[in-house]
C-alpha cells in the first residue's frame, strides 16, 4: 500500500510540496523516526480517541510523547474519552494500514488536536498510510491545510518519569481490540 489517493489528491490540490521517504517496515512511531532518520519531535504520532457519544477525534503528538487525556478532556470539554479500538480504526481509515494513519483528520471528517510543541518553522513528518513510507511537508503548510486545534496534549519524557500518567498506544495489525 502506498500513499493513499485521498491524501495525494489533497496535497496536490492544496499545492503542498511534499516528499515521500521510503523506510524499512516498522510499527511504532519511535522506530519509524529512527529508521527514517527523522527527529522524533518532528514525526507525528496519530492517536484516535473515542468520545462518550461514539464519535471520534484525532490527536497528533510528537513520536516520543504520550497523550495527556486530562488535558485533552479540558480542551474538548468532553468528560469521557478513551482510545479507539483497532476495529474502529479499520472502519475510519479504510485506505490506511492500521497504526499508520496520516495526521489529516479533515480527510476523514475528524477534528484534529495537535500538540503545540511541534517545531513550527521546520519540516513535519508523518506516516503515509502505510508502515514503509514517511511524508515530509513544511509544518506551516500542514497547519494551514488542516487547521488543527493546538494545545498541550502530550506528556514529555521528564513528566512521565516524574510519575504523571499518560496513555500511549501504537496500533499494529497483529493486535486484537
Amino acid at each position: 500500500m502506498a500513499l493513499s489517493d485521498r491524501l495525494q489528491r489533497f496535497l496536490n490540490e492544496q499545492r503542498i510540496e511534499h516528499q515521500i521517504l521510503p523506510h524499512r517496515e516498522t510499527f511504532t512511531a519511535q522506530e519509524v523516526a529512527a529508521t527514517s532518520h527523522v527527529p522524533g519531535r518532528q514525526l507525528a504520532k496519530v492517536l484516535i480517541v473515542r468520545e462518550e457519544d461514539g464519535s471520534h477525534l484525532m490527536v497528533v503528538l510528537p513520536a516520543p510523547c504520550r497523550v495527556d487525556l486530562t488535558a485533552l478532556k479540558d480542551a474538548t470539554g468532553k468528560r469521557k474519552l478513551s482510545l479507539a479500538a483497532e476495529s474502529e480504526l479499520a472502519r475510519l481509515f479504510p485506505d490506511c494500514q492500521i497504526g499508520a494513519m496520516p495526521p489529516f483528520g479533515n480527510l476523514y471528517d475528524l477534528p484534529v488536536y495537535i500538540d503545540a510543541c511541534f517545531p513550527r518553522a521546520q519540516d513535519f513528518f508523518f506516516q503515509a498510510g502505510n508502515h514503509h513510507e514517511v511524508v515530509r511537508v513544511g509544518y506551516r503548510e500542514y497547519e494551514q491545510a488542516v487547521k488543527p486545534v493546538a494545545g498541550e496534549f502530550c506528556l514529555h519524557e521528564r513528566e512521565r518519569s516524574a510519575g504523571e500518567g499518560g496513555v500511549d498506544k501504537t496500533y499494529t495489525e497483529e493486535e486484537s481490540p
